[in-house]
């Protein structure tokens, strides 16, 4: 496979995980997802889109281990897209390593496809609508919904 980076306008809030094998993290996060290295040093690794400042850290811990699915903690965080394109080459990406989704949706103001990194920590690989596009009930309002995503579509 071809080298793949990150699309540059991708933004994510600075997150920090932890996780049991920094090797194993480090090569989802940056074969699967495309993220580049800023630092790695005493069990820490410095993630960021081309061209962002620090969005993710990783923090080795050996032995973590997943929460259970109902306990409380991170649900899953956010890597919002700037626009179908980009949120289709990830995706693309995230099938090609063979990464299992665990769910595609359909917002109506926004598309998402939802995964787990290695150690089972949950990412939405998201795109907003432009604001023109999205649902609207007859008194103005936006009328959010959620319906199974067009992956073929997406991927078209």
């Amino acid at each position: 496979m071809e080298p793949f980076s990150i699309h540059p306008d991708t933004t994510v809030g600075p997150v920090d995980l932890a996780v049991a094998d920094l090797d194993r993290a480090e090569q989802f996060y940056r074969e699967v997802l495309g993220f580049r290295q800023l630092s790695r040093a005493d069990g820490t690794l410095t993630l960021a889109a081309d061209g962002a400042a620090e969005l993710l850290i990783l923090r080795e811990q050996p032995g973590a281990r997943p929460k259970p699915r109902r306990a409380t903690g991170l649900y899953h965080f956010a890597i919002l897209y700037p626009d179908r394109a980009a949120l289709a080459a990830a995706v693309r990406r995230v099938l090609e390593h063979e990464v299992a989704l665990e769910g595609a949706s359909d917002h109506g103001v926004s598309e998402a496809v939802y995964l787990r990194d290695p150690d089972g920590n949950g990412i939405e690989l998201y795109r907003d609508r432009p604001e023109s596009e999205w649902p609207r009930a007859a008194d103005g309002s936006i009328a959010m919904h959620t319906r199974p995503l067009d992956l073929p579509a997406l991927l078209a």
